[in-house]
């Protein structure tokens, strides 16, 4: 069976991104997303929930987060769920925790809301790591579209 790990979430940073830098060299970035959720309770009024999710950043992404994001900043995160297990040392109880680790993400909002990003949040993205989206090249006029052919739907396999 195939797997299929991807996130994808659009919320507000919960606290100022911490950046640390391992022993050889590569930077790590965490921070908090509050992601709001508005639903119809059983009465019929609308009710709002906020799920906080913490949020991993490696490299030159982290650098970029930390460097123009701050509490409060809406951000789009692309990334994927991470399960980590670990001893307690003060009390010796197995913890656990589940995180996103980031694979994208944009700025979102106007160009002035933070005064962080020299020149706004707007459309930047690091490109750097994360999958370039581009709409697919349009028909050439030269080349003409096949004629289509009489019953190809009829026959479909499945």
């Amino acid at each position: 069976m195939a797997n299929f790990n991807k996130v994808y979430l659009i919320g507000n940073l919960t606290r100022d991104p911490e950046l640390r830098v391992t022993p050889k060299g590569t930077a790590i970035c965490q921070f908090g997303l509050a992601v709001n959720r508005q639903f119809k309770d059983e009465s019929g009024a609308m009710r709002d929930e906020t799920t906080f999710v913490d949020i991993e950043a490696w490299g030159k992404q982290g650098e970029t987060v930390a460097k123009y994001c701050t509490k409060g900043r809406p951000l789009f995160v692309e990334g994927r769920l991470k399960f980590d297990q670990w001893e307690d040392k003060t009390s010796g109880q197995k913890r656990s925790k589940l995180k996103v680790v980031l694979e994208g993400f944009q700025f979102l909002g106007s160009r002035g809301d933070s005064p962080a990003a020299p020149g706004g949040g707007g459309d930047e993205t690091d490109q750097t790591q994360s999958p370039e989206r581009h709409a697919p090249p349009a028909r050439t006029p030269g080349r003409p579209t096949p004629p289509a052919q009489e019953g190809a739907d009829e026959d479909v396999p499945f």
